[in-house]
């Protein structure tokens, strides 16, 4: 009974959770989906390999309906012993998208009552984290996996904080399934951002240990947390053994191409610089982290027929309909980066507790927390702050493999509210003195009460309200429509500010009454949970709400089938299909219906984007015949249309020579002038796995005869030797060929696809793929797991050990 009690307010919590992850996303109730616009090219992309397993049982791990042939191991592959998914998904056992908010939810409150702070500041914590708005602009948006690593990050932290407290079988537990887990939602980049927070963590730890004579101990728990990492890594063999095989062939990893269809030399091997920092905060920019619109919100904002631009456009022409939709998407947005579509709102409230905490706080915990967060935000800046920002894409490791840098915002969304917690945990503690605590809250209501009316009252003397995209717009409508379309942002700065400015008050006004005695601690805690509420949902609301959801059937079928993919989907062939009707290295619509050329997502194969760059883009029908491109979907005034191309080479084809070439610039060089139905391009380092002597013959034949995405099965038939080549994107780790069951070499030609040599008579020619990193890497996840299960049972173990020590 004594158990019970003692668990039951967690318990309250959890329960608390699901209630408020199912009432901000209530639609899921009605059996709704949330429309995510990249979950939606990813069903695209990954709708072959779900249709295999269903109708096999088996995974595939090739998917030939994207980008010509890659791997699936970035499209949700499923791995055998991948126990860790298995616990992920019995965490997420609420709807989508309700799942990860409750997942947010769970992780921080674990990490605040490893801090020793009680249930009910937990609670409080947990939902200003869960509920910051950027957190779930990313679930409306459909990156998943991102908010999946996210949720798990205060998770690892925990882990790591009790270790360097209390070393026990417990601390290192939760350290290697947290860490397991936050591996598992197979998001690098969040991953990589959590380290750059775990190093200055124990680079304040270790400062602490050396000034109290403890380095000892600081290095044991060091060597407990990379035991307990190891194990979580090997828990995850598989996917990162796959990511990282996958990576050296994708756009993400080295190349040895080194010039750009223009001739001019190649940026290094990483993303580059203007690439890495196309979406760069603006420093000024970042104080909407405190209020909401301060650079006017997202780039397309519903502001309404009240609006001055409304009554600009009537004036200019324009009827009552056309201005109520332009208002429906106004370009309020005037910062720089080149689209937002929501502001990374943490709240005026944790602001304004997170510089009152700056003030309570003492040691290593402050240092860690601002040290990541300062470090952060300065890295968010981009090419605001060049710099750093050089500085790291030259210097640390890794970091030139991501873009999208302003979501390491995410470190400051996870220690704002962590220090405004810990700020109110000190605020209620008796030894503290309330001639500290006064202090601490009048300067924290002089610093950020004041700078919100210092914005207020001085808008137009520190900021111009324009916007990068301005010039368009006043070409377009004129400068009446501009001097409108600023007097708007203008009104939506002031109303923010305003908003932000009586959370604040409020704020320091609760904290005000308990020093005087006149609220208990419950009360201004439940106010608070109150106030972040209404101040967090009341935005969030503004970018995901329940328009948002639409009937499962739409989520499930979420591409129209046109009449041109039925008139190509009669050819029951193998082949390629390429879809000019929208950006075709940009979707997954064709990937939904066909095997296509192109597809959707962040690692494309990187020797197919370097054809897209050399010669795609520049529609050259040699090289989309070469990929066995045999339909096209051309947009005409009657919509989309289907155009056969009677020039594709088909699956395999015989050559008469090989021409030889040295490097990478060479092969895709040599593509341009020659015959490639007569003519393999191949590298010199494939010299010894090839037999040059072949002779042409005219009545040698070969064809495809069975075809599934991991299963590829040809017939030849030929009087002398042949060398032949296959429309098929060579991937050596993975694929292998046989002829007559017999195990055969294989090299990569023309850049892209697969050669080998076929000897004279009839012949059944087989590419399986059979990746041994899939193997090798379930075995270590296995073994990994058992490990895992033993700490477990001897945890168990060890704990009936004490009890019947005691008795």
């Amino acid at each position: 009974m004594a158990k019970l009690k003692q668990f039951l307010p967690h318990l309250l919590v959890l329960a608390g959770f699901i209630v408020l992850s199912l009432f901000y996303f209530n639609p899921v109730l009605q059996g709704k989906e949330i429309f995510q616009s990249d979950i939606v090219q990813y069903i695209g992309m990954a709708k072959e390999q779900k249709d295999f397993r269903a109708e096999t049982g088996e995974e595939p791990y090739w998917t030939d309906a994207a980008f010509g042939g890659m791997p699936t191991y970035q499209l949700g592959a499923y791995y055998p012993h991948n126990y860790v998914k298995k616990l992920d998904t019995a965490l997420r056992f609420l709807p989508r998208p309700a799942d990860y908010l409750f997942l947010y939810f769970i992780g921080f409150y674990i990490l605040l009552l490893c801090l020793k702070v009680d249930y009910k500041l937990a609670f409080l914590g947990s939902i200003a984290f869960g509920f910051s708005t950027y957190l779930i602009i990313i679930l409306g948006i459909g990156h998943n996996s991102k908010a999946h690593a996210i949720a798990y990050m205060p998770m690892v932290l925990a882990g790591i904080i009790t270790i360097f407290r209390n070393r026990n079988i417990w601390s290192f537990l939760l350290l290697t399934i947290a860490m397991a887990l936050e591996i598992q939602a197979n998001h690098f980049q969040m991953t990589y951002y959590l380290l750059l927070l775990v190093i200055i963590l124990g680079i304040a730890y270790l400062v602490d240990a050396f000034q109290k004579k403890i380095l000892p101990e600081y290095f044991k728990a060091l060597g407990v947390m990379v035991v307990a990492v190891l194990i979580a890594i090997a828990a995850n063999a598989t996917n990162l053994m796959a990511t990282s095989e996958y990576t050296q062939f994708s756009t993400r990893g080295d190349s040895e191409l080194s010039i750009q269809p223009n001739g001019a030399p190649k940026e290094k091997s990483g993303l580059g610089f203007e690439y890495i920092t196309s979406y760069s905060y603006g420093k000024v920019e970042s104080f909407n982290l405190m209020v909401p619109r301060f650079m006017g919100g997202g780039s397309a904002e519903n502001i309404g027929k009240d609006s001055k631009i409304y009554d600009a456009l009537r004036e200019i022409g324009a009827s009552p309909t056309q201005a109520a939709g332009f208002t429906e998407n106004a370009p309020t947005y005037w910062g720089d980066q080149p689209y937002v579509g929501a502001p990374a709102y943490i709240g005026a409230t944790i602001v304004f507790l997170f510089v009152f905490g700056l003030f309570l706080i003492r040691g290593r915990l402050k240092w860690w927390i601002v040290g990541g967060s300062i470090l952060a935000l300065m890295l968010s800046w981009g090419k605001n702050f060049e710099f750093l920002t050089r500085f790291f894409i030259e210097f640390v490791p890794l970091y030139d493999k991501f873009r999208a840098i302003t979501s390491i915002q995410v470190i400051l969304e996870l220690c704002l509210p962590l220090l405004a917690i810990l700020g109110l945990y000190k605020l209620f503690l008796k030894e503290i003195k309330e001639e500290e605590k006064l202090n601490a809250l009048k300067w924290s209501s002089i610093i950020t009460g004041g700078l919100l009316l210092l914005f207020l009252l001085l808008k137009s003397v520190l900021f111009e309200f324009k916007g990068a995209s301005d010039s368009m717009y006043s070409q377009q409508f004129g400068m009446d429509f501009m001097n409108a379309l600023e007097e708007d942002r203008k009104a939506i700065f002031s109303a923010d500010v305003i908003r932000s400015l009586i959370f604040v008050i409020i704020a320091a006004g609760l904290i005000f009454a308990y020093l005087k005695a006149k609220v208990n601690r419950d009360i201004v805690i439940g106010g608070l949970v109150i106030l972040i509420l209404v101040d967090l949902i009341g935005v969030d609301k503004r970018y995901v709400n329940n328009e948002d959801f639409v009937q499962a059937r739409e989520m499930e079928q979420p591409f129209q089938k046109l009449a041109a993919d039925d008139a190509i989907l009669q050819d029951k062939g193998h082949y390629k299909v390429y879809d000019l009707s929208g950006d075709p290295f940009n979707t997954g619509r064709t990937s939904y219906y066909h095997d296509a050329l192109g597809g959707y997502h962040a690692a494309k194969p990187g020797r197919i984007q370097d054809l897209a760059d050399f010669y795609i883009s520049q529609n050259n029908m040699k090289i989309l015949s070469m990929l066995n491109v045999k339909y096209f979907i051309v947009p005409t005034e009657d919509g989309a249309q289907p155009q056969q191309n009677p020039e594709a080479f088909g699956n395999a084809w015989f050559v008469n020579n090989l021409q030889w070439v040295d490097t990478q610039n060479d092969e895709i060089l040599a593509l341009k002038d020659a015959d490639l139905k007569s003519t393999a391009i191949v590298n010199s380092k494939f010299k010894e796995k090839i037999k040059e002597e072949f002779s042409k013959d005219s009545n040698a034949q070969i064809e495809l005869v069975h075809y599934q995405p991991n299963e590829l099965k040809y017939e030849s038939s030929a009087s002398s030797d042949q060398f032949a080549v296959f429309s098929e994107n060579y991937y050596q780790p993975g694929w292998q060929a046989y002829i007559d069951g017999e195990p055969v070499p294989h090299v990569q030609v023309n850049y892209v696809l697969r050669g080998m040599n076929v000897p004279a008579g009839d012949h059944e020619i087989t590419f399986k793929f059979e990746p041994e990193v899939v193997k090798t890497g379930s075995t270590i996840a296995l073994m990994s797991s058992i490990l895992i299960g033993l700490v477990i049972i001897g945890g168990i173990g060890y704990e009936f050990k004490k009890r019947d020590n005691k008795a």
